[in-house]
């Protein structure tokens, strides 16, 4: 037969395609470590509302985490705000199944609760997901979404393994339409989705299930473009993409270029290009202003297909690693990460499991030794308590991590109690304003008491926040590289960052007049007492001390001294001479294994792991150094006696820094 030039959307109808938007959340957690503001939203979403997109996905993700932790902002707040300009649009999130917007199952109750305050506040689409594709792990969501009103979609996590076969995913998709969905998405948060798979993947979802199907790509590999052609013509109706300036590389594809690709199909998503080119010239912007990586820009990785690292890791994982101060060892932790992964079953990388696989690969690689340091998380995902693995896990494996105990075989949360009724008994009443904060501060306790606290504040004595010294920080790097380049890059202040240095009323004339002497100057920092007022003044600024009660870590406040070395701490208490600082002197010292927050409690309100005096086996939990979102335990390395704690709970702490003195026994 003659080729007549034609295909068969030819003959077709026009076929509307539903486009979400992943902007304001995705692609900024993807490119930007999250560090969108809401008021970077609010000033273009008029105009993103009326592109004609099916959903825009706003919230749920890291975002409700950084939100708190890094921009000091309310995430509730943050949802009313962009519902009461969205109203055209329904509003999407990304919720993480029994683990909310959290990194562990939480109690029914909380999920239930949840969803219902998501539904009140502006939340239309739940796309609901489990990290190992346990539905055990989506029934209270997928319920509650159903009940609450909303519309529930369900999810497909995408990985690659000797078992991820086809017929294992229907499986998957079967069990989610039994629990009711109204949509599925494919998932697909490295990346490594290929044309070919989608096609054969999309279509036997097509035939096995009368049900709407969404494609959500990365574009690490490069290959995300072409899926979504395929995808779309085997069956799939909607896809998720990024305004060009928000897209590419570990973002999704740009929702411009789509648009273009499917105007010669039959399939049209019909948006204003007029605005979409308005908001990509807003984040074309804003971007010197937020994105935390400086150097160059990396298009495709084509490791992708290797370590199966998602986007919305990437960024975070070179952050922490820098914050470790190992970003050279990036490749090796990349390798590790594959290891990792085949010990634990095999677990699709998302949310929390790419925290688990990432963290504990960072941890074998700085340790030197694998499995050395092993997070209570991990140990957690050992005892079946984040679900079931891909793969059964070795038991010679779970033998090593957790010697003679055995993981459950049931549904996690069903060993949780209800977590409403006394969530919020170990906080101050002062700072809960709204319903919402007692959800918020179970799901994060400390992330939610530090934004609490600063809240707090009159506003004049509120200390910048993370987020802002991290745009200080990088800033000047920036300027070290290349002083006239970053001049030009940002001729004005980015939105919403503060001056390099702030002068409140309040502080005596002659504090500014030093400060402008030091300016400049290489001083680490000099303090000005005035009564009860304490004032750290450094070269980069001012900033108040924090209120009573409140440490400088929980307030948001740099840190305000250099780590002090071990030599130094030993040489507080001279040897011999307990009596001259009421302690006893000590002959070894526990250290922070990397970079992170110190706990010395399990909780707030709750009693310390250990006190001076105390005296404890070896292999003993003494504290935990939180880093790259895991609660790691620190144990004494043999029978001792803790003579005393070096470090305050709340404090950051460097690699290597002593954290308590002890004495063997």
């Amino acid at each position: 037969m003659a080729n007549t030039g034609t295909t068969p959307e030819d003959t077709l109808h026009k076929i509307p395609l539903r486009i979400t938007d992943t902007t304001l959340r995705d692609a900024h957690q993807s490119l930007w470590a999250t560090r969108m503001r809401t008021d970077d939203m609010l000033r273009v979403l008029d105009v993103i509302d009326n592109v004609g997109y099916y959903s825009l996905e706003c919230w749920g993700g890291a975002t409700f985490d950084v939100c708190l932790r890094f921009l000091r902002e309310n995430p509730w707040e943050r949802l009313r705000m962009i519902k009461s300009k969205a109203k055209n649009t329904p509003l999407q999130m990304l919720l993480r199944g029994q683990n909310l917007v959290g990194y562990r199952n939480y109690a029914d109750d909380m999920v239930d609760r949840f969803v219902a305050l998501a539904c009140e506040n502006g939340i239309d689409i739940f796309r609901v997901f489990d990290a190992l594709n346990d539905s055990r792990n989506l029934e209270a969501a997928i319920r509650a979404v159903k009940k609450h009103g909303g519309h529930a979609q369900g999810t497909l996590c995408y990985t690659i393994s000797k078992v991820h076969t086809v017929e294992k995913y229907i499986s998957y998709a079967r069990e989610q339409v039994s629990l009711g969905i109204d949509s599925l998405c494919i998932k697909d948060m490295a990346g490594i989705l290929s044309p070919i798979s989608a096609e054969r993947l999309v279509k036997a979802l097509i035939r096995e299930f009368d049900m709407p199907i969404q494609l959500h790509c990365h574009a690490s590999s490069g290959m995300a473009i072409a899926t979504y052609v395929e995808g779309v013509r085997s069956g799939a109706g909607a896809i998720d993409c990024a305004i060009s300036s928000m897209a590419g590389f570990s973002s999704q594809p740009p929702v411009e270029t789509m648009s273009a690709i499917f105007t010669e199909t039959n399939y049209s998503a019909g948006l204003d290009v007029d605005a979409l080119e308005r908001v990509a010239r807003h984040f074309n912007e804003l971007a010197p202003h937020r994105k935390q990586d400086s150097g160059p820009v990396q298009f495709i990785d084509p490791g992708i297909l290797v370590h199966q690292i998602p986007g919305g890791m990437i960024s975070n994982f070179k952050s922490q690693l820098s914050m470790q101060k190992a970003l050279d060892k990036l490749p090796e932790v990349l390798d590790e990460v594959s290891r990792v992964r085949e010990d634990l079953g095999y677990p699709p990388l998302v949310t929390p499991t790419s925290q688990i696989v990432g963290t504990q690969a960072v941890m074998n690689v700085l340790a030197g030794e694998r499995y050395k340091i092993v997070p209570n998380e991990v140990k957690d995902y050992i005892r079946g308590k984040y679900g079931r693995s891909p793969v059964p896990v070795n038991e010679e494996f779970i033998k090593k991590i957790l010697g003679d105990e055995k993981p459950i075989d049931y549904r996690p949360a069903d060993e949780l109690r209800p977590m409403l009724p006394h969530g919020a008994d170990d906080i101050d009443p002062k700072y809960i304003e709204h319903e919402e904060d007692i959800i918020s501060y179970i799901l994060l306790p400390e992330p939610a008491l530090q934004f609490f606290q600063w809240r707090a504040l009159p506003p004049e004595q509120r200390p910048e926040t993370p987020a802002d010294m991290e745009i200080k920080k990088m800033r000047k790097e920036r300027e070290k590289e290349d002083p006239v380049a970053e001049i030009k890059a940002n001729p004005s202040p980015a939105p919403q960052a503060a001056s390099s240095i702030s002068l409140p009323m309040q502080i005596p004339e002659v504090a500014k007049e030093v400060l402008e002497k030091i300016e400049g100057l290489t001083v680490e920092e000099l303090v000005l007492r005035k009564g009860a007022t304490t004032i750290a003044i450094r070269p980069t600024g001012i900033v108040p001390a924090p209120l009573p009660g409140v440490t400088a870590a929980a307030a948001g406040a740099p840190q305000s001294e250099a780590p002090p070395s071990e030599k130094d701490l030993k040489e507080e208490v001279p040897a011999g001479d307990p009596a001259a600082s009421g302690s006893e002197s000590y002959g070894a010292t526990i250290d922070a294994p990397f970079v992170g927050t110190l706990y010395l409690a399990p909780g707030p309100g709750k009693e310390n792991f250990v006190k001076e005096g105390d005296e404890v086996e070896a292999g003993a939990r003494v504290c935990i150094v939180e880093a790259m979102k895991l609660f790691n335990e620190i144990t004494a390395p043999k029978k001792c006696r803790i003579v005393r704690i070096l470090a305050a709970a709340g404090q950051t702490v460097e690699k290597g820094q002593p954290l308590m003195g002890i004495m063997e026994i």
